[in-house]
């Protein structure tokens, strides 16, 4: 390989002869010729021009020609389909490029890519480009399942969006049998027409074996379910109890609270003697924040007391180091895989009833309207009177008779909740808020880790005064920390784009519904009305999901770019810190800032860190949050394996040119074929958003109820098969 100096010579070189006003563009045989390099020696000369195009000083034409001007070189993220085609992200663009099949250069996707715009002049037409070069692979290991011949074998990806099996030479299968579940890494990342090639490194187990399916996808998305040594030694040195006796407290009076009589003393402030509770999931053993209300004559006093994490994981430790890396806890069907060892996010910083706890607290007071007259976040010392779960609050709101016996010391408390709850909801909805109605589902296992139930997940009454509080515990803290201009983790979302809120318009028309946006603005109240108007319709599901993918993706910013779908000016992500990064995060600059900390040190420091974690914490959300959703398309594949034959009622979801999406009362999402359509060929238009039939009229829209039979299930592809009855 040249040297550095060797390169940048022969880069000036280059470039002298290219701005000769005289050059014209050649191609890389050409160039050797006018600069007498010898056949040997030609991959030197196209190490240099591809160094010049990464620079963006020179542009290499379609026709494999090199100049300077020819074409814009962009530097991106490729994502790939199970189509074989696929999407480069670039920083800056509001839209990703479309790359046809033919134009992706064997790239997997995640991989970092050159690429050129080739239609860019056409007016309205989407983006679309070429790769021209791979400059860093993100893929080093497929998960899949082997398929063993007799002196080789192949890996078939887990993965769909990756087009290709890994051809695994003799030797370099680890022992592994058929069909068995591996881990292989990439040695040859093949070519147009070569496979890539690589070696088994682990095998997971038999594909049949309990576990072995969500274990893959765990494996196959690199996520480590194991703590590194380090970070369960520093555990080790952590107490498991809090020696309250060693702090210094100042007390709390309830009725007068804390917001009127601030002290220039720094110290926690002593909530034992104030009622508080936790409300979760009844399987939830992280319980990262608790509540306190008390009534006043002239509205609410509302503690939303959150566990003081960053007490025990201090910056630029091992525990703070591998919490960083992870950015989130990852709630998967049949286990959670903590941000934080065990011994933290279910111990010592779990808000567990009967123990004291350090806490992070925002005190809020509202008036009788919702309105919040004052606040104080300070750092507090708690201990939780009672664990309830949703199910137990919402059993004594609705005045269950063994409930009320159970929690009758709670009763007011609860029902003070559920006032200012609603209070705030309703403030939040008239503002312009959007209520995104959607099915969540929730997946019962058994012991050998099979699906016994999928149905819809219930958001009662309960689980909403939570949401309630901690969206106003959100956007207290985002705000104080947004006027006192220090560095701060925001969590943003911007408005949707214009062209995608068009589509969606368009797409209601079919049902009837307008929306009247402002010009080239379109406000969160106006999508609302649309909800409001859809709800307890048979197209309120599908409208929902389209309005839902509408939207940008939320995520994590240094700067308070406001939140779309809120219809919030300032808002972040404070109260999770035992699950979340960006959370635990801000709990450091919140309590350096109350112990008069904050110097210009330390504000350039979080200047220089903080862009990195809201770019990592974003990337590790969205790869948790599609291991999720993976993990529950494979476990209602295999809940529907033994319904094959059986029919049932559910609604259409989705249209496209191969298939109709039909959406079960269950949550579950199969296909049924439009060429399995029986008495007719039928065509998709997407200007009309229907399926008809070429000779009957028969028409398949988005809303629709329909009858379906479900006549195949695959886990391996996480798909369902439908026809219609």
């Amino acid at each position: 390989m040249i040297n550095k100096t060797d390169t940048e010579k022969r880069k000036k070189i280059i470039m002298d002869i290219m701005q000769d006003k005289h050059y014209v563009p050649m191609k890389i045989k050409e160039l050797a010729i006018v600069l007498n390099v010898p056949k040997e020696n030609r991959d030197d000369l196209q190490f240099i021009l591809d160094e010049l195009i990464s620079e963006g000083k020179i542009g290499l034409s379609k026709r494999g020609k090199y100049g300077i001007g020819i074409e814009e070189i962009h530097v991106g993220v490729f994502s790939a389909t199970a189509k074989g085609f696929g999407f480069v992200t670039i920083e800056g663009f509001d839209d990703d490029i479309y790359i046809p099949a033919r134009d992706t250069l064997n790239a997997f996707d995640g991989d970092k890519v050159q690429l050129v715009i080739v239609n860019k002049f056409k007016r309205g037409a989407r983006k679309e480009g070429r790769i021209i070069k791979i400059v860093e692979r993100s893929l080093k290991e497929i998960v899949g399942t082997y398929k063993k011949s007799k002196n080789f074998g192949f890996v078939v990806p887990d993965n769909s969006k990756i087009g290709v099996d890994l051809y695994i030479a003799e030797g370099c299968d680890l022992n592994a049998k058929n069909n068995d579940k591996v881990v292989a890494s990439i040695k040859d990342y093949g070519s147009a027409d070569k496979k890539p090639e690589g070696e088994i490194i682990e095998v997971i187990g038999a594909i049949n074996d309990p576990g072995v399916d969500i274990v893959s996808i765990i494996k196959d998305y690199g996520i480590e379910e194991e703590f590194p040594d380090k970070v369960l030694k520093q555990c080790e040195t952590i107490a498991d109890k809090v020696e309250s006796g060693k702090l210094e407290l100042k007390a709390f009076m309830a009725k007068k609270g804390i917001l009127n009589h601030k002290s220039s003393a720094y110290a926690r402030y002593d909530f034992r003697n104030v009622r508080t509770v936790t409300i979760d999931g009844e399987d939830a053993k992280d319980l990262d924040d608790a509540i306190s209300i008390d009534k006043t004559k002239d509205g609410y006093i509302l503690g939303v007391h959150i566990a003081d994490v960053s007490e025990y994981v201090r910056e630029d430790t091992p525990l703070d180091n591998e919490a960083k890396k992870r950015g989130t806890s990852v709630y998967l069907v049949d286990r959670v895989i903590p941000m934080l060892p065990k011994k933290l996010s279910n111990g010592i910083c779990s808000l567990n009833a009967g123990e004291d706890r350090l806490a992070l607290s925002c005190i809020m007071e509202f008036d009788k309207s919702g309105n919040i007259k004052s606040h104080e976040i300070c750092e507090t010392l708690i201990n939780v009177d009672k664990r309830m779960s949703y199910t137990g609050v919402q059993a004594t709101l609705d005045a269950d008779e063994y409930a009320i016996k159970e929690n009758k010391d709670f009763i007011e408390m609860f029902e003070n909740m559920l006032e200012l709850s609603r209070t705030l909801r309703k403030k939040r909805v008239e503002r312009g808020a959007i209520n995104f109605d959607s099915k969540e589902s929730k997946i019962t296992l058994d012991e050998n880790k099979k699906v016994v139930e999928v149905k819809p997940y219930d958001r009662c009454e309960a689980t909403k005064i939570i949401e309630d509080f901690m969206l106003a515990a959100n956007e207290t803290v985002a705000e104080e920390y947004f006027w006192a201009e220090i560095p701060f983790v925001y969590r943003s979302h911007e408005e949707p784009d214009e062209e995608k809120i068009r589509d969606f318009g368009i797409f209601i028309n079919n049902f009837g519904y307008s929306l009247r946006p402002q010009i080239n603005k379109i406000h969160s109240k106006e999508l609302q009305a649309i909800l409001d108007k859809v709800k307890d319709t048979p197209e309120e599901a599908v409208i929902n999901r389209l309005l839902l993918r509408s939207m940008k993706r939320a995520n994590y910013t240094t700067s308070s770019n406001g939140h779309f779908g809120l219809a919030a000016r300032y808002y972040c992500h404070f109260t999770s810190p035992i699950r979340r990064y960006p959370d635990l995060q801000i709990h450091r600059i919140i309590k350096e800032n109350l112990h008069g900390e904050m110097d210009d040190n330390r504000v350039n420091h979080y200047i220089n860190i903080l862009p990195e974690v809201a770019r990592n914490s974003s990337v590790t959300e969205r790869k948790a949050n599609d291991a999720e959703y993976d993990t529950d398309k494979l476990k209602k594949a295999e809940y529907m394996l033994d319904k094959i034959g059986n029919e049932y009622e559910g609604v259409i979801s989705g249209l496209t040119s191969w298939g109709i999406y039909v959406e079960l009362y269950n949550t579950v999402e199969g296909m049924v074929r439009l060429k399995d359509i029986k008495g007719d060929f039928y065509d998709f238009y997407e200007e009309e958003m229907i399926v008809r039939g070429e000779h009957t009229g028969i028409t398949y829209k988005l809303g629709q109820v329909v009858t379906i039979k479900v006549t195949g299930a695959d886990k391996a592809a996480r798909t369902v098969d439908f026809i219609f009855v």
